[in-house]
């Protein structure tokens, strides 16, 4: 008799909290873990030794929100991915077995798939509500890396779909994701400058710099993860050539991680609320974020 439907969820949910907990690849994940929040305080306690200028108000809230976010994948937060891809693994035909050579294409897969998440992030409005959170801060040190919504991981889960459903198993796409944001600690710092042919490959820190960057020129540029080859192959390569100014195209002028975490948020439903019908209300949510209704201008002339 097969298993029902039911059984094979709860068996496969078992198996892959196991592997979440006791896989050889999880001791990568937390040393990489480890090693990044040492570079993290190195850098925290050079600035001191060397006067070096930081808002330190900024940093505390970059700190308080990385808490708040350990606090949360505690939860059913963290789970939330697992929960959602599951089903979709069970659907699929497809099954990559775990290899060498198939965790070496799941990470390029989910570098790939990561571009393509931070760029729609960037794109739609909704979407920028909870990305905005990394770059709202106007300084540029290793403890922006922590500043990331708490809220992103309800969602993020979702562009590993079809990693899983070309056959790669939800946990070797979960993992792989998470090296890729991992390995991104590093490019958030001013003390590594340009790195050459580096720079025209890889994701670095004078690459990053750029994507970090509120000017014009800088402006929705260097998605990329880990390779900013993808960015040369879509047209969103921008090479680190003018002074960059961090921070928004307008700043929220705040160091409350609440407000940090939500104001996007809050900025959505004031715009919603001025709308005059639902298309305009969808488009405000959904579409880019510069959309707004033309009547918008009307109302303050």
């Amino acid at each position: 008799m097969k298993p029902s439907i039911k059984e094979l969820y709860t068996m496969s949910f078992t198996e892959l909290l196991f592997l979440l907990e006791k896989a050889s690849v999880m001791e990568y994940i937390a040393f990489f873990f480890v090693f990044n929040l040492s570079l993290i305080a190195v850098e925290l306690l050079l600035d001191v030794c060397t006067a070096k200028k930081r808002r330190w108000g900024d940093t505390g809230a970059n700190i308080a929100i990385f808490i708040m976010n350990q606090l949360l994948d505690k939860t059913v937060v963290g789970g939330i991915g697992v929960i959602g891809l599951l089903p979709i693994s069970l659907l699929t035909p497809l099954e990559i077995p775990h290899t060498i050579w198939s965790w070496v294409l799941a990470f390029f897969v989910a570098d790939f798939t990561y571009y393509w998440m931070h760029r729609l992030e960037h794109e739609h409005r909704i979407l920028w509500a909870s990305h905005s959170v990394h770059h709202s801060s106007e300084d540029y040190n290793l403890t922006i890396a922590m500043r990331l919504s708490i809220v992103e991981g309800l969602f993020e889960w979702m562009f590993l779909i079809p990693m899983v459903l070309i056959g790669f198993s939800p946990f070797q796409a979960i993992v792989s994701l998470i090296l890729v944001a991992q390995f991104q600690t590093w490019i958030h710092t001013e003390r590594i400058k340009k790195l050459g042919w580096l720079d025209e490959v890889f994701n670095t820190p004078s690459v990053h710099r750029v994507h970090h960057g509120s000017n014009d020129k800088y402006l929705d540029k260097n998605y990329g993860g880990v390779l900013i080859i993808w960015d040369k192959l879509f047209g969103t390569f921008q090479r680190e050539e003018e002074k960059v100014v961090y921070g928004l195209t307008k700043n929220i002028k705040s160091n409350n991680p609440i407000t940090i975490n939500f104001i996007e948020y809050k900025n959505i439903w004031k715009d919603v609320k001025r709308c005059r019908n639902w298309k305009d209300r969808f488009r405000v949510v959904f579409g880019d974020l510069q959309w707004r209704p033309s009547y918008f201008k009307e109302e303050k002339e």
